[in-house]
C-alpha cells in the first residue's frame, strides 16, 4: 500500500541512521572476527576446527535462525527503541561472558546469548527504518544501512587479525563495548525526519477494516488489555526452524528437516486462533512484501554459496591460499557497498521496481560470466565477481525498503524478523547445494564439471528474483506541491 506524502523534501536523520546501522552491524562484524580467530582460538583451547566451528559458528546462526521471528515480535509489543537496547544488552552480556570466562563450553553459551542480542536488535533496527522515516528517505536510508553492513562484514577480518595479532583473541569479544557505547550515545535523543507522532495503542493497532479513529473511539477496544505474547507459538516455530537448519546443513540429520517441515503444520494451526500471532500469515498475502522477501533469500542463497565455493576451487584447481582467495571476493563485496547507497537514491527517483530489475539482470549477469568464462587463475572471476557484487548491492536496498513499506506500522518487527530468518534460511539452503555438489577431488575437469553444476542452480534461483521484482512498487507520481 502506497503511503501518504507531504511533497516536502525530507533529510535523512544521519545521527539516527548511524546509531541504527551501528547496532546492527555488531552481528556481521563480531561474525567475521570470529572466523579470522579460530585458528588461533583453536591453539590455545586445544580444540579442533570442527569442534570450534560447530561451537562458536553453527551455534551462533541457528540461534539466530530460531529467534529471529519472535525478536521482531517482541519489538512490536516494547517498541522498536526499547527492543533495540535490550539487543544490545544480551548482545554486551554475552560478549563480555566470552572475554571474562574464554573456556569452549562457556564460549558456546556466550555466543548463543550473543545471537540472541543479535536476533532481538536486527529486526527492531530494520523495523526502525519503516517507523520513523517517511517513505520519501526511506531508499536512501536503507542504502545507507546496507552499505554499512557491507562495511561491518567487510572490515571484520581485517579488525579481527589486527586485535588477535596485538591483544590476543579475547579481545575480539570486548571490542563491541566501543561500538555499543557509541550506538548507545548517537540514538540517545535521536529522532527520525518527519516520522509520524506516536499513536494510542487503539490507533495503532486499526487495519482499513477498522479506521483508527473508529477504533480509538470504541470503549472495548481501548480499554483491551494487549494479549499475552505467543510462547507457545514461538517455541513451535523455533522447533521447526531449528530442525529444517539442522537437516539442511547436515547430510546425516536429513530426518530432522522432514520433522522440522512437518513441524511447522502444528505451528500454523495454532497461529491461526491466538489473539496476537508470532506471525501474521496475512502478511503472505501482499506481493510487494512477498516478493521482496523471496528476493533477499534467493540473492543470500547464490551470495553465501559464492562466497563458500571459490575458496574450494582455488584450493582444489590453483592451490591458492586463503589471503589471495579473500583478495578476490573483495571484489564482489566492494561493489556492494558501493552500489547499496546509490540503489537507495536511484530508487526514490526512479522506483524500486526499475532498480531491482536492473540489479537482479546484472547479478544473474554475473553469474552467468562465473560459469562461462574459463578459469586460468582464481583471478579470472573478479570481473563476473564485480558485476554480481553491483547487481546484488542495487537489488537488496530497494527490495527490502519496499517489502517493509508493504506491512502495516504495528507489524514493522515481525516482518523484519520473517525477512531476516529467509535470508539466514536462503543461507543455509546455498550451502547445502554445495554439499550435495561438490567434492574432494582435484581432477581439474571434475572440478570445473561440478563449479558449473554449482553455478547453474544459483543462476536458475537468480532467474526468478527478475519475476519476483516485478511485484515491487514502481515510480511514484510526484505530489503536486513538488511539480508546481
Amino acid at each position: 500500500m502506497a503511503e501518504p506524502s507531504s511533497g516536502a523534501p525530507a533529510r535523512l536523520p544521519v545521527r539516527l541512521l548511524l546509531a541504527i546501522a551501528l547496532s546492527a552491524s555488531l552481528a556481521p562484524l563480531n561474525s567475521t572476527m570470529v572466523a579470522v580467530a579460530l585458528p588461533e582460538m583453536g591453539r590455545v583451547l586445544q580444540a579442533g576446527s570442527g569442534e570450534l566451528r560447530q561451537g562458536l559458528v553453527t551455534s551462533y546462526l541457528l540461534t539466530n535462525i530460531v529467534l529471529q521471528s519472535p525478536g521482531g515480535k517482541l519489538g512490536d509489543r516494547l517498541g522498536h527503541r526499547r527492543a533495540l537496547t535490550l539487543g544490545q544488552l544480551v548482545f554486551a552480556l554475552g560478549a563480555a561472558l566470552a572475554y571474562v570466562w574464554p573456556v569452549l563450553p562457556v564460549l558456546t553459551a556466550s555466543r548463543v546469548v550473543m545471537a540472541a542480542g543479535a536476533a532481538i536488535l536486527a529486526p527492531s533496527a530494520t523495523a526502525m527504518l519503516r517507523t520513523e522515516l517517511p517513505p520519501e528517505v526511506r531508499g536512501r536510508a536503507f542504502g545507507a544501512f546496507g552499505a554499512m553492513m557491507g562495511l561491518a562484514a567487510g572490515a571484520g577480518p581485517k579488525v579481527g587479525a589486527l586485535l588477535v595479532g596485538q591483544f590476543g583473541w579475547t579481545s575480539i569479544f570486548l571490542a563491541n563495548v566501543p561500538v555499543l557505547l557509541v550506538s548507545a550515545a548517537l540514538a540517545r535523543g535521536a529522532r527520525g525526519a518527519g516520522a509520524p507522532a506516536a499513536a494510542p495503542a487503539a490507533a495503532v493497532a486499526a487495519t482499513p477494516a477498522a479506521p483508527a479513529a473508529a477504533v480509538a473511539a470504541t470503549p472495548a477496544a481501548a480499554a483491551a488489555p494487549p494479549a499475552r505474547f505467543d510462547i507457545v507459538g514461538s517455541a513451535l516455530l523455533g522447533a521447526s526452524l531449528l530442525g529444517i537448519a539442522l537437516g539442511l546443513e547436515n547430510a546425516h540429520l536429513r530426518w530432522a528437516a522432514a520433522l522440522g517441515a512437518l513441524g511447522l503444520v502444528p505451528f500454523v494451526l495454532w497461529e491461526r486462533r491466538v489473539a496476537d500471532p508470532v506471525i501474521d500469515f496475512s502478511l503472505f498475502r501482499r506481493r510487494t512484501f512477498m516478493g521482496g522477501s523471496l528476493i533477499i533469500a534467493i540473492q543470500n542463497f547464490a551470495m553465501y554459496s559464492v562466497l563458500f565455493e571459490l575458496p574450494q576451487i582455488g584450493v582444489r584447481l590453483f592451490d591458492v591460499g586463503t589471503r589471495d582467495v579473500g583478495n578476490t571476493l573483495v571484489a564482489m563485496m566492494a561493489m556492494m557497498v558501493v552500489a547499496s547507497p546509490l540503489a537507495g537514491r536511484a530508487s526514490e527517483r526512479f522506483g524500486a521496481r526499475a532498480v531491482a530489475l536492473v540489479g537482479c539482470s546484472l547479478a544473474l549477469a554475473g553469474m552467468v560470466l562465473l560459469a562461462a568464462r574459463p578459469l586460468g587463475a582464481i583471478t579470472d572471476a573478479v570481473p563476473a565477481l564485480m558485476a554480481l557484487g553491483a547487481g546484488l548491492g542495487l537489488t537488496s536496498a530497494p527490495s527490502q525498503a519496499a517489502a517493509m513499506s508493504d506491512v502495516p506500522r504495528d507489524r514493522s518487527g515481525m516482518a523484519a524478523g520473517l525477512t531476516s530468518t529467509m535470508r539466514y534460511l536462503g543461507g543455509i539452503a546455498g550451502l547445502t547445494v554445495l554439499g550435495l555438489v561438490l567434492t574432494e577431488t582435484r581432477e581439474h575437469e571434475v572440478v570445473m564439471r561440478e563449479h558449473t553444476t554449482a553455478i547453474a542452480v544459483f543462476c536458475a534461483a537468480l532467474l526468478l528474483t527478475i519475476g519476483c521484482a516485478l511485484t515491487l512498487p514502481g515510480r511514484s507520481p510526484a505530489p503536486a506541491n513538488a511539480r508546481r
